[in-house]
């Protein structure tokens, strides 16, 4: 399906949305339950905005499954760090200070001051290593486990738990060095 959506036969390729929803779905659902109480973004609406940016112009590519469950983690991520902005601006309340991301934060609900500071250190994380960012999306805001990563990502098990060590440290001191 994601050959034809490439090759220009969308036709062919209306099958796709039926065919991976109930996956994305789980993946939102996952998400949304380590957000913090009173977030009113629902799973449901978190797939739907997220497949709306990934096939709302005509120009998206996927080379294979990897690549469009990344994208996908990045439109869902991008959501969320918007409306944290929006919940989080001055004229919501804002101004709460930032407090540093523990390892033990990482599956546990999280204020949006601390989801703006990660993604801020992502953003800078991307640009050095591509792969190590892939995977702390694919783990951090999709909940996908380290062997669903991996293979996500065509990495071994055992290089995807190296690139972890080395991606969770480097965002541990930039995210102390955005907040502090």
């Amino acid at each position: 399906m994601l050959k034809a959506i490439q090759e220009g036969r969308p036709q062919e390729a209306e099958g796709l949305l039926p065919a991976v929803y109930s996956e994305l779905r789980k993946i939102a659902a996952a998400r949304m339950a380590r957000e913090a109480p009173g977030h009113t973004l629902q799973p449901t609406a978190l797939v739907h905005e997220a497949w709306m940016r990934m096939f709302g112009n005509d120009e998206q590519r996927f080379q294979g499954r990897a690549h469009f469950f990344a994208a996908a983690a990045e439109a869902m991520r991008r959501i969320l760090v918007e409306s944290a902005r929006r919940r989080w601006s001055l004229k919501r309340g804002g101004g709460a200070q930032h407090v540093e991301l523990q390892e033990s934060q990482i599956f546990q609900p999280m204020p949006s001051d601390e989801l703006l500071a990660v993604d801020e250190a992502l953003d800078l994380s991307a640009a050095k290593d591509p792969t190590a960012a892939d995977l702390v999306k694919l783990k951090y805001f999709v909940g996908m486990n380290m062997e669903e990563a991996a293979a996500a990502l065509g990495l071994s098990l055992r290089n995807a738990e190296r690139i972890w060590a080395y991606a969770r440290a480097w965002l541990r001191r930039k995210v102390m060095d955005v907040s502090g």
